[in-house]
C-alpha cells in the first residue's frame, strides 16, 4: 500500500470514528482517539489546520470556536489550542455545503488502524463475548403457603 493510500485509510478511519462518536452513548474514548490521531497527522504534516469555525449549537448558549483540520479531502473539527486563536484565521460559521466523502469502514477496523497509528492500545478492551452467569434457583419466600385462587379455579 502506498503512502497516499495509507493516509487516506487513516482519514477514513478518523471519519468513521467521528461518525460513530456523534451517536454513541459513551463517546469519550472515540473522541479521544480522533483527537490523538488528528494531532499525530498534524505533527507529521499529513493534515493541516485551516482556520476556526463558530460552533453551530453551543452548550449553555456560550459561543465558542473549533479548529478546522484538513486531511486529504476530509475536513474535521477539533478543540482549538490557545495558539490557534493567534495564528489561524477565523472563518465564521460553518459552510454546510461542503461535505466529507461518503466512505464506509467498520468501527472495529477504524479503531484498530488508529490505535496502530498512534502507537497505543485501547484503554478498556470490552470483549463482545461475555461468559453467561450461571442461573440460580430463587425460591419465593413463603411459596409453600401461597395459593393462587385465580389459577386454581
Amino acid at each position: 500500500m502506498n503512502h497516499h493510500t495509507q493516509i487516506r485509510q487513516l482519514a477514513i478511519a478518523v471519519y468513521t470514528v467521528n461518525r460513530h462518536a456523534k451517536t454513541a452513548p459513551n463517546n469519550k474514548e472515540l473522541y479521544d482517539l480522533k483527537k490523538r490521531a488528528l494531532q499525530k497527522l498534524l505533527r507529521t504534516g499529513e493534515a493541516k489546520k485551516l482556520g476556526l469555525h463558530f460552533v453551530d449549537n453551543p452548550k449553555f448558549s456560550k459561543q465558542h470556536s473549533t479548529t478546522l483540520v484538513q486531511c486529504l479531502d476530509f475536513l474535521f473539527h477539533m478543540v482549538p489550542e490557545k495558539e490557534d486563536f493567534r495564528t489561524l484565521p477565523h472563518l465564521g460559521h460553518q459552510n454546510h455545503s461542503s461535505r466529507n466523502p461518503q466512505e464506509r469502514m467498520s468501527l472495529r477496523v477504524a479503531k484498530e488502524l488508529l490505535y496502530d497509528f498512534i502507537g497505543t492500545k485501547p484503554k478498556n478492551n470490552h470483549s463482545k463475548q461475555r461468559t453467561p452467569k450461571p442461573k440460580t434457583n430463587r425460591k419465593m419466600a413463603n411459596s409453600k403457603d401461597f395459593r393462587s385462587s385465580y389459577l386454581d379455579g
